[in-house]
């Protein structure tokens, strides 16, 4: 970020009232774990009487221990916000699927024989994950997640009108693979028609076309706290997360996160291993 906007920034009173988290690359690292510091950090937040939530695209299952890490008494936010629940009373507050047609579209095209053997392809449905196989990018993904893929073959046979995907998502090693997948199904498909995006380079996300974080943190800020957007700050290092970096009245971004993430965010902290929330909380709330 330029001077000239951070001098204005750190100038300005900006009365911060929600904190938005994201997870992976953010507060939890190689470790998997909020560090101390962080954790620290974010008690001081919410001492100051400001709101702290979690929004991932992560399961909520696999979220949920995240949320209760750092004691947020909000709704989550996870599968990019096409689920946000309230852990407190289970209570549902927004569920927006991928249709069961759409799902059925892109299963074809991963299927593809130019692309079966190059992609893992997981289905999130009811907070439980489908799989064709069990492969070994998804035992890693289900190892760091703590969560037990369901393996069923034809993926076909999990789709109806009352089980449709929460969200879709297509792993591979291969980050070229991944990189042109996203190119040509942007192509092919309108923002109005699916949300696609990239969390990390190996995995390629869709999800209902009204779904992202940035919509979801502008749902919890503005329908539930009565918030607005220069009330709003949040932290998050990747593709998934440009949305809600650009609602925010200080949308920071992680070091060692794309340099095109970096690029929309008022200021870049330093990396997840280096605690950098703390440091941001640090220099904008505290």
């Amino acid at each position: 970020m330029n001077r000239e906007i951070n001098q204005r920034l750190t100038a300005e009173n900006t009365e911060i009232k929600l904190l938005v988290l994201d997870i992976d690359g953010t507060i939890a690292g190689e470790s998997n774990q909020i560090s101390q510091a962080v954790k620290q950090a974010i008690k001081a937040v919410q001492a100051k009487g400001i709101k702290v939530a979690i929004a991932t695209g992560r399961m909520y299952c696999s979220a949920l221990r995240f949320h209760q890490d750092i004691n947020s008494d909000l709704p989550l936010m996870a599968y990019q916000g096409a689920l946000i629940k309230d852990p407190a009373t289970e209570k549902v507050l927004q569920h927006l699927p991928v249709s069961k047609d759409m799902a059925l579209r892109l299963l074809d095209y991963f299927e593809k024989p130019e692309l079966r053997s190059l992609l893992s392809v997981h289905f999130y449905i009811n907070d439980q994950l489908y799989v064709r196989e069990i492969t070994p990018e998804t035992q890693i993904y289900a190892g760091r997640s703590n969560i037990q893929p369901i393996a069923v073959g034809d993926l076909r046979k999990v789709l109806d009108t009352e089980n449709e995907p929460t969200k879709i998502l297509a792993l591979s090693d291969d980050t070229d693979a991944i990189e042109h997948l996203l190119g040509t199904l942007r192509q092919q498909y309108t923002p109005a028609e699916l949300y696609l995006t990239t969390s990390v380079a190996t995995f390629f996300e869709a999800t209902n076309p009204w779904v992202n974080k940035g919509a979801a943190v502008r749902y919890l800020a503005e329908e539930i706290l009565g918030l607005s957007a220069s009330n709003v700050m949040t932290i998050g290092d990747n593709f998934n997360d440009v949305e809600m970096l650009e609602y925010a009245g200080i949308g920071v971004a992680m070091g060692g996160g794309p340099v095109g993430v970096q690029a929309i965010a008022h200021w870049v902290a330093p990396s997840v291993e280096e605690d950098g929330v703390a440091a941001a909380i640090e220099k904008f709330i505290l």
